[in-house]
């Protein structure tokens, strides 16, 4: 019989190192993750991207059904041209995303946390008007993916119980 490898070894050996650091796992009771899970209302959407943001987040913090918080979302968006040809034709876009957020609590309406997250997604436009619609819709859903990510995560490093 030979011994373990060591990378066996340590794979044994990584939950002891993670439970002696204190490590907790985010959806445990009392954790941000359980004190914000279907416990944020985002505030209606007004346009599509304000769709597509809220159906993102709603999807990582649930919808809201018992509501403590309220989330106010202001997006911005700007569309660049990157890359012309000889002809003067575009061939790619940049999709640049800002959003503005705040957390509040709806008892008192106090602002919990507020900031602002930064992305960008980019596509092409060499193919047909088709092609080129389906992949601008495809670059503002993949950015407001990233830019719920990037709220969420944020949310979750609040301490809540202040």
């Amino acid at each position: 019989m030979s011994s373990p490898r060591p990378l066996r070894r340590l794979l044994l050996l990584a939950p002891l190192a993670l439970a002696a650091c204190g490590f907790e796992p985010l959806y445990a009771p009392g954790n941000a993750g359980a004190e914000l899970q279907n416990r944020v209302l985002v505030d209606e959407p007004g346009d599509q991207n304000g769709y597509l943001l809220t159906r993102e987040i709603e999807e990582r913090l649930g919808r809201g059904d018992s509501a403590v918080y309220g989330l106010s979302l202001v997006i911005l968006t700007n569309e660049r041209q990157l890359a012309v040809n000889r002809e003067g034709y575009i061939e790619r876009f940049n999709l640049q995303g800002r959003a503005d957020y705040r957390l509040r609590d709806l008892t008192s309406g106090q602002i919990v946390t507020s900031g602002y997250v930064e992305s960008f997604t980019a596509y092409s436009a060499t193919g047909t008007t088709v092609v080129t619609l389906a992949g601008e819709r495809d670059a503002r859903e993949r950015l407001m993916n990233i830019l719920a990510d990037q709220i969420v995560a944020r949310l979750l490093a609040v301490d809540l119980k202040k």
